[in-house]
């Protein structure tokens, strides 16, 4: 498992750029560099030693199978172009030398991993991710996805599994509307411990929400019992995270993870 920060590792490891991607930008949609951030992927790939495979975002539920044939990237049993996007919020693998990965810049990563090594994955939660506000997803965000996916793939109980929450947009800077409520079906006037009253807005009500409190506790109605991580602010921490919210036009870090042999 491993958490890239925009600063990086080693002193040769990032190629400094024009802010606001200076650093260890990992995006290849924000407006960064190509090259300059082919350079900073292939670095991340030799710290795993192993290969990332990088996900088209859409703030969804769809969490895909990864294997190989061989130097063929195969994505749900059928085999990826070199350049095709994979289109998903969350990926898993029960091979070696495939590394999940949850881009992110504010929202929550999750890396999930089954018992004696038979499976691990990563999954991207914004709130539409994780409550399932998305089209047709339900109410089914991508944890429960995710959850089911490993364990159905690893022939687990979600209480075997181990859960990790990454770094996020905190409580007191995650500050969000009534459709963020509904989303999670809370009322505005309810008391709830993940979302505080704000000072409105423009006479629109705003509350705080607790993103990883709502992640944690999504974990736990599924059965997962191993679960850590959650306190660090990518928003206040602005030597260590890049945050959409806080800059606007900014680079992204990632969470990932891996079988080893």
């Amino acid at each position: 498992m491993l958490m890239s920060t925009r600063e990086p590792w080693g002193s040769d490891a990032a190629t400094p750029g024009a802010a606001p991607y200076d650093h260890f930008n990992l995006g290849d949609h924000v407006g960064d560099d190509p090259a300059v951030v082919m350079r900073h992927r292939e670095w991340l790939a030799q710290a795993c030693g192993a290969r990332p495979v990088w996900l088209e975002q859409v703030h969804g539920h769809r969490v895909v199978r990864l294997s190989s044939q061989g130097e063929r990237l195969v994505v749900d049993g059928s085999a990826c172009e070199p350049d095709a996007p994979i289109v998903a919020d969350g990926s898993f693998t029960t091979e070696p030398g495939l590394v999940c990965t949850a881009m992110v810049a504010d929202c929550l990563p999750v890396l999930l991993a089954a018992p004696q090594g038979r499976g691990v994955a990563a999954l991207h939660a914004g709130w539409r991710g994780l409550c399932g506000a998305g089209v047709d997803m339900a109410g089914q965000g991508v944890i429960e996805k995710g959850v089911a996916a490993l364990c159905e793939g690893c022939a687990c109980e979600p209480a075997d599994l181990m859960a990790w929450l990454g770094p996020c947009i905190g409580p007191t800077a995650f500050e969000v509307g009534a459709d963020v409520l509904a989303g999670f079906g809370v009322a505005p006037a309810e008391v709830h411990p993940a979302f505080q009253v704000a000072p409105p807005v423009q006479g629109q009500a705003k509350w705080h929400a607790d993103l990883a409190w709502l992640g944690r506790q999504r974990l736990l109605a599924l059965g997962v019992r191993q679960i850590d991580g959650g306190q660090w602010c990518t928003v206040s921490e602005s030597a260590r995270f890049f945050s959409f919210r806080r800059d606007g036009v900014t680079g992204r870090q990632a969470a990932c993870i891996w079988l080893v042999d």
